[in-house]
């Protein structure tokens, strides 16, 4: 991916940080209105980030084809679980310190990211 087009996907992401939080969609409404922008959940369709596709019990910074990662991430040391996975949505610098996750801050509303970590745990 050019520079360009990385920036211009950050710019889109950090305008997804401004909208309202609704946790009445369900799971895949939550992460298409989070993640969406950056990841996908088909397996072996890597974006700007890596695909959510089996990211639970996945050892992170791992996913084949998937480049792009910090050395943070690659050098975590752990696999997702959907505790360590709630965590990172809702604060990823607090999870995994200097992370390539930018301008990403983190979901506040902990309803919506249990709908998207339950979410991601069943796509496995």
């Amino acid at each position: 991916m050019n520079n360009l087009s990385r920036i211009i996907s950050l710019v889109i992401v950090a305008g997804t940080n401004a909208v309202a939080y609704p946790a009445d969609g369900g799971g895949q409404v939550a992460f298409n209105n989070h993640c969406r922008t950056c990841h996908s959940v088909k397996e072996g369709d890597n974006r700007l980030g890596p695909t959510m596709h089996g990211i639970i019990g996945r050892k992170a910074g791992t996913v084949p084809g998937y480049a792009a990662y910090s050395g943070a991430m690659k050098g975590a040391g752990f696999a997702w679980d959907e505790a360590t996975l709630d965590k990172f949505i809702a604060d990823p610098e607090a999870v995994v310190r200097n992370n390539n996750m930018k301008p990403y801050k983190g979901l506040p509303v902990a309803k919506v990211r249990k709908q998207i970590v339950d979410y991601l745990a069943s796509l496995r």
